[in-house]
């Protein structure tokens, strides 16, 4: 069992030189590669990796779904191609009706999901994504949740391969995923996973002004600075 002080990281810029470190960066390079990050609280990572591997990134944004009696209980995840994915052993356990998290599911799209659209991608939805490559990156995975409403909404944009990568993930859960996903990659496979946060000593705290900033600066996030991007890229090939 691998000692627990050797699977913490400082923060997400260490969790992101880590992970860099076993992508097949070369692949990337000379293919035609585009990132997503899988929510708001991963900006802080993923633009790390953007800048390191100089490719653009977009977001996919979701928001989960809490049981009636528990705010703290996530029973289904709702993305903003409104793919569900639903823990069907808790809502069973709970005697949740389906229809409550069609119900919020809705409610969640419209004034969770729509909102960040606006707010950080200009009101543009997620376009189609025929014959590109998705690296599909998130801080952490815990329940694995996020991660799969994100699969099933790249898959059904028509991603031509989509590749996982996480710093931490639950062995169940990378079983899980690893058999939907073209490969995948984590530096810490867990059997007795804790949380995300638990492994990170000092996580810098994604708040909205923090990843506003970040997006806004980035020339690699994509809805804000495609223009920049694309002349690097021309500049690149004129070379």
């Amino acid at each position: 069992m691998i000692p627990r002080e050797n699977l913490m990281f400082e923060n997400q810029i260490q969790a992101a030189e880590k992970l860099i470190e076993i992508l097949p960066v070369s692949d990337f390079k000379k293919d035609n590669y585009i990132i997503i990050c899988s929510s708001l609280d991963s900006v802080i990572l993923v633009d790390e990796i953007a800048r390191k591997l100089k490719i653009g990134y977009e977001i996919l944004f979701s928001e989960q779904i809490f049981a009636p009696n528990n705010p703290e209980c996530a029973i289904a995840c709702v993305s903003e191609t409104q793919e569900i994915v639903i823990l069907e052993e808790l809502v069973k356990s709970f005697g949740i009706n389906l229809d409550y998290i069609y119900g919020q599911s809705n409610r969640k799209y419209e004034e969770k999901i729509l909102k960040s659209v606006y707010k950080y991608r200009k009101g543009e939805l997620l376009q189609d994504f025929e014959n590109r490559n998705v690296i599909l990156i998130d801080e952490g995975c815990e329940s694995g949740m996020t991660a799969l409403a994100c699969i099933k909404s790249l898959t059904n944009l028509n991603a031509k391969t989509i590749i996982y990568a996480t710093p931490l993930i639950p062995n169940s859960v990378a079983k899980n995923l690893g058999v939907l996903v073209d490969e995948l990659f984590c530096v810490h496979n867990i059997a007795d996973f804790v949380s995300v946060d638990f492994y990170y000593k000092e996580k810098i705290e994604p708040k909205v002004d923090i990843i506003m900033q970040i997006l806004e600066e980035s020339p690699y996030y994509l809805p804000l600075h495609k223009e920049v991007l694309e002349g690097e890229e021309t500049n690149a090939v004129l070379s």
